[in-house]
């Protein structure tokens, strides 16, 4: 029985909501492992449709566990607001459908206050947070400053943990033009709001090292997309935290041995919402086209997506530092109609042919795309769940960008329902 964990290979937004979804169906346990309630996913099932940024894809379904583990920063009002959400869309959510990591840090109100001063006033580059206060969740779990979903439940711990946090965060205000944080409001907040989290707390570490020991399945949830991470990404325009699939374990309390297929989510073009590099972005009919085909206006913000075409420079280089073992190729209908499609297959940076993306920041700007063209195909594949459903260019297609990633398609995905999707290989057998 192999575990499995699910990473966006790109700038995030690849349809991972929606595999997840599908594979959560052979999964027991889907634990998300990193980020906030600034990534959405939105799913699709049998008609109805469900926007989730915080709570695992899994949720949905009826009889699985979903997991929140400690390496998520959790906004406990945004827990509220989007459990309550769903049990009015008919999700039953109960302690024995969702558990979150006693040890996970939470998000307060000072950190998006924080978050959206800093943007406001960042007059050098701004980074294009979601002003959630994720970003000074995480500074503050590395600060050792934070407080978590244990401390909820002592009082005098609560308190010891909210002061030494107003330490730093009172001298920051200042800094910023901020009024000091009113101790007790927040107390307050943190007190009322603390019995909605408290309901769901456990050891998700020993509750995982049970399943994995009797056999279940566990499917590894990631947020955002590889390109967005820490230290592997477009640096200092990513998140604040590790997106590659190593967090999988430091995330959740399993070691690296639970792991046994990672698995890439990846569009059949590229897309990044925010600020940043994106060497292979159009800004032509192109780009409009792959924008409003793909709907790509982000499920949390509403932000419009830059569009450009597909990067294999990029998701080769992702698919090395996640170790991924296979990808599951999505949005491959988008593409229907154009007459003539390109791949980024290397970059020229100062007159350099460079087969990976640089480090250094400047550098990353100054790289200029290299293209391979393709015919594309006339026909639909939209709702395809057979590779004989597909026109031949449109497999030539999926073809190159297997070759040019080193990198075999597991599962091709050809809408947003999530029976269409064709199964090349099924991760939890492999």
């Amino acid at each position: 029985m192999a575990n499995v964990v699910v990473v966006g290979a790109q700038w995030g937004d690849e349809g991972k909501g929606k595999i997840v979804d599908w594979l959560s169906e052979r999964a027991d346990v889907i634990a998300r492992f990193q980020g906030g309630h600034n990534a959405g996913h939105t799913l699709v099932v049998d008609g109805e449709v469900y926007k989730l940024s915080l709570l695992p894809s899994g949720i949905v379904r009826g009889g699985k566990l979903s997991v929140i583990g400690n390496g998520v920063v959790l906004d406990p009002w945004h827990l509220k607001k989007e459990i309550e959400g769903l049990r009015g869309q008919g999700v039953e959510i109960t302690p024995e459908t969702l558990m979150i990591a006693e040890n996970t840090p939470l998000i307060l109100p000072i950190h998006g206050e924080l978050d959206r001063a800093r943007e406001a006033q960042n007059s050098v580059a701004k980074i294009g947070t979601t002003g959630r206060g994720i970003g000074p969740a995480y500074e503050d779990k590395v600060g050792r400053r934070a407080v978590r979903v244990a401390d909820l439940a002592d009082p005098a711990t609560l308190e010891s943990r909210v002061d030494r946090a107003l330490v730093h965060h009172d001298a920051l205000r200042r800094g910023l033009g901020l009024e000091p944080v009113d101790r007790a409001a927040l107390l307050d907040a943190l007190r009322e709001i603390a019995p909605t989290v408290l309901e769901y707390a456990a050891p998700v570490w020993k509750v995982l090292d049970e399943k994995r020991r009797a056999g279940r399945r566990i499917l590894f949830e990631g947020a955002q997309g590889s390109l967005l991470d820490i230290d592997f990404g477009t640096y200092p325009f990513v998140t604040s935290s590790n997106v590659i699939a190593g967090q999988a374990a430091t995330g959740t309390g399993m070691g690296p041995g639970a792991i046994d297929f990672v698995l890439g989510i990846v569009k059949a073009y590229t897309t990044r919402v925010g600020e940043g590099p994106f060497p292979a972005e159009l800004h032509d009919a192109d780009g409009q086209r792959l924008g409003e085909r793909g709907h790509e206006f982000g499920t949390v913000t509403g932000r419009k997506r830059r569009c450009g075409w597909f990067d294999a420079v990029l998701v080769r280089q992702t698919c090395a530092t996640s170790g991924v073992n296979g990808i599951a190729f999505t949005k491959l209908d988008v593409l229907d109609g154009f007459e003539t499609l390109k791949i980024c297959v290397a970059y020229e940076l100062d007159g350099q042919r460079i087969d990976y993306l640089p480090t250094a920041a400047d550098a990353q700007a100054r790289c200029v795309p290299i293209y391979e063209e393709m015919p594309g195909w006339s026909q639909s594949t939209e709702g395809a769940r057979s590779w004989g459903d597909l026109p031949a260019e449109a497999i030539k297609y999926v073809r190159r960008v297997e070759e040019l990633i080193r990198c075999p398609v597991a599962l091709l995905s050809t809408s947003p329902e999530r029976e269409d999707t064709i199964l090349v290989t099924d991760p939890f057998e492999d």
